[in-house]
């Protein structure tokens, strides 16, 4: 299925994400600087505001009445604040290997489910007109 132009922004956000996981959960001894570095500046620059964007305007695009939408939405935050702990760990100076893999993998994760369960229920359940209000939403706080 072709993704949602209104999502468009935030998968994009996505794919730089991927990435920056991709580099954590490769992270050895000799690479674990330069892995939390690319990360330090996928979250700095723009990681931490997509969070941001999801939980001001994504997460309440769906009322709590829509079947499994207040499951989704608590696990967005609960796996936002997750990640936010562990990126303020890197940002402190953490550099051990085991816990950048495991950011890596927590960040994959939940980015995965995002694009693949959370984007297909607003897609499934909105409207066209509702579908472009979110996008220009998503575009206005983008920026």
């Amino acid at each position: 299925m072709k993704r949602s132009e209104a999502l468009i922004p935030l998968s994009h956000d996505h794919q730089h994400g991927l990435d920056a996981a991709l580099r954590l959960r490769r992270a050895s001894a000799d690479s674990a600087s330069e892995a939390a570095a690319h990360f330090e500046q996928f979250w700095t620059g723009e990681g931490r505001h997509h969070f941001e964007i999801e939980e001001r305007v994504l997460l309440g695009a769906l009322p709590d009445s829509t079947p499994g939408w207040s499951d989704l939405t608590g696990r967005v935050r609960r796996e936002h604040e997750d990640i936010r702990e562990r990126a303020a760990a890197v940002a402190d100076g953490g550099r051990d290997v085991s816990a950048l893999r495991q950011l890596g993998d927590r960040l994959h994760d939940h980015i995965r489910f995002e694009e693949r369960e959370l984007f297909l229920i607003l897609e499934a359940s909105l409207s066209d007109a509702e579908l472009s209000r979110l996008g220009a939403a998503i575009a206005q706080a983008h920026g």
